[in-house]
């Protein structure tokens, strides 16, 4: 039998263990406990033309049962189940193939996201018929939490947070609100997941302040995009940003190493994995030339400006 003294020793230890986190390449990262945002995995590897859900997720519209619009958000949300017993969230706006291709970039490198697909055409009975509506996974197992914060959650001052922060930009998605962020407890943990990524991969508005914050944005637009700045240049040792849009502070104080983290992640991703990415969104040949050839281009903005000033500092 364990004596006073001992039992408060192994108390304290576990204590310290449970409220301990990791240090990696210099950032912290968030306790196991909290859940996660970003995990490594084999890139090369990933299906970017399916997606986090893959072959077997893949919903069967041969048979849609209209259940019930849903609220919330500014376009039209509607639930069905497929010809699989699957449920789904349908969304029906011009926003859909940017988060379909979005997801499947943040997926390709480690970030935890929902589930979704496009449906180049659904036939919702009693509601319509949609083109290039994009299709979320409602799983029955899957536990729709609360909402995760920005400016406070686990990740904060992490590698997978600033990660996270630089990949917004990079897609121009200018709407990034709490509202917009959701944990998801799920068979495989607990997974901190932006919901909506539907406002990307247009411009951000001509700037943050809130008169002009609607002014010049756009949403899927693969011209507005390829015209849009994402680097301006490096300042003492962080990433200057071209981002305008909503939560522009949350690009600031993003350090050059940080940069490299991210930079080291998106090269392995090979030319075909960009572009099956916009493709599984079901856009045209040649918009998924500019937006995969764009996307591209930044990659290697991140890649030339982290890789030339962190091996100064390092020499």
């Amino acid at each position: 039998m364990l004596n006073r003294s001992k039992l408060l020793f192994l108390i304290t230890i576990t204590l310290l263990a449970l409220g301990s986190s990791l240090v990696i390449h210099g950032q912290q990262t968030a306790p196991v406990s909290s859940g996660v945002l970003w995990e490594p995995v084999d890139i090369s590897t990933r299906d970017l033309r399916l997606g986090p859900g893959g072959r077997a997720m893949q919903p069967s519209l041969r048979r849609v049962t209209f259940l019930r619009k849903d609220t919330g958000g500014n376009n039209p949300k509607y639930r069905i189940r497929d010809a699989s017993g699957h449920e789904w969230v349908a969304k029906v706006a011009d926003e859909s193939q940017a988060e379909v291709a979005a997801v499947r970039l943040l997926w390709g490198i480690g970030y935890k996201t929902e589930i979704n697909y496009i449906a180049p055409q659904l036939r919702i009975p009693r509601v319509g018929v949609f083109r290039n509506a994009s299709l979320e996974a409602r799983p029955a197992n899957h536990d729709r939490g609360e909402r995760w914060k920005w400016d406070d959650n686990p990740f904060n001052g992490s590698n997978e947070m600033a990660g996270l922060r630089i990949m917004m930009a990079m897609i121009n998605n200018w709407d990034l609100k709490d509202g917009n962020n959701i944990i998801l407890k799920t068979p495989d943990g607990v997974h901190y997941v932006i919901s909506d990524l539907g406002s990307s991969f247009g411009k951000p508005p001509v700037s943050s302040k809130f008169i002009l914050n609607r002014v010049g944005r756009s949403v899927n637009d693969p011209q507005d995009y390829v015209r849009s700045d994402f680097i301006k240049g490096a300042r003492e040792g962080e990433i200057d940003f071209a981002y305008k849009g909503k939560g522009v502070g949350l690009l600031e104080g993003i350090t050059l190493e940080q940069g490299r983290w991210l930079a080291d992640l998106l090269l392995q991703l090979s030319d075909r994995q960009i572009a099956d990415a916009f493709r599984a969104a079901n856009y045209r040949p040649a918009e998924v030339r500019a937006l995969s050839g764009e996307f591209r281009s930044r990659i290697n903005d991140l890649d030339r400006i982290t890789r030339r000033t962190v091996a100064k500092v390092s020499f």
